[in-house]
């Protein structure tokens, strides 16, 4: 692992100025896909040329969920499964601010399951980065609810008797305005989906399909980090025009990427002041001796 000495050698990255260099190394294993997944989220959003004292990452409990930690951006760390109920809570408060939740699919679709569902469906305006390895990497490589069928985990040690979800035709059911999925090896593709979500008003999802060679990989015989991405690539199909209920993900014959959903639905803010401002003079009237303010 680098030491904090050799670290002060390094020249400056270009994206210094959104990291925590100071928390640095970070605790990802070797070749393990969220470092570039989280590259791409620091280009999106410099791109964007947003200030960043409006913008706020959340994120779940689990080894995506580091990234909070190491972007210099206000960020929330949050109980597990529980990052978008708190990323709603921070929406409400300050309605102005960009709103990003970085998490992986166990906590976002076991634990958090309940909330995507509801929180898509409201249509909350924030962008969902949601980092598919098939797996619970941090907590011992348990099953989680996108491990394929027959894929073998610590607690199907002869391979998963569950289908599993389909997380983009879930978001796009649930109402998501934004859904995309690339692997981590389509880096360019990936970025650009992050940008587009993080543009997009509404609920936008991002699926990215990563290795992890340091559990999966290693249990279903896989190979290397990058024999990995390599194999995640080959199996690859672009087809954007495609109804996310066929955009499947299977391992062993093909992994359907691309842009499945762009479209424009009323916000669940659009909705909350247009209720308030049709009740509020009725809501006047039956409280006459209310000031504003108190």
């Amino acid at each position: 692992m680098t030491t904090a000495k050799a670290l002060k050698n390094i020249p400056p990255h270009p994206m210094d100025s959104l990291l925590r260099t100071e928390r640095i190394p970070h605790i990802w294993c070797p070749g393990c896909g969220i470092g570039t997944v989280f590259s791409a989220v620091l280009t999106a959003i410099k791109n964007t040329g947003w200030d960043p004292n409006t913008i706020a990452m959340v994120s779940g409990i689990g080894c995506t969920g580091r990234m909070a930690g190491y972007i210099r951006l206000d960020s929330f760390h949050t109980t597990h499964g529980r990052a978008l109920p708190f990323a709603t809570g921070l929406k409400l408060a300050k309605p102005d601010t960009k709103v990003i939740v970085v998490s992986g699919d166990g906590d976002l679709f076991a634990i958090g399951g309940n909330h995507f569902i509801h929180t898509a469906r409201r249509n909350m305006d924030m962008t969902v980065i949601c980092v598919n390895n098939f797996t619970y990497g941090m907590t011992g490589g348990q099953q989680a609810p996108s491990t394929p069928l027959g894929a073998k985990t610590t607690t199907t040690v002869n391979g998963s008797p569950e289908d599993p979800f389909n997380l983009c035709d879930l978001a796009a059911t649930c109402g998501a305005t934004y859904v995309a999925r690339w692997t981590a090896m389509q880096v360019r593709s990936l970025r650009s989906s992050i940008s587009e979500a993080l543009e997009k008003r509404g609920f936008s999802f991002v699926e990215v399909i990563t290795p992890c060679p340091s559990s999966f990989g290693r249990r279903n015989r896989m190979g290397t980090a990058l024999e990995m991405l390599k194999f995640y690539q080959s199996r690859s199909v672009i087809r954007g025009d495609i109804d996310p209920r066929e955009a499947s993900v299977d391992i062993d014959r093909e992994i359907v990427v691309g842009k499945f959903v762009d479209i424009e639905r009323p916000t669940f803010m659009d909705h909350y002041e247009k209720v308030n401002r049709l009740n509020l003079p009725q809501w006047r009237a039956m409280h006459p001796d209310h000031q504003k303010g108190r």
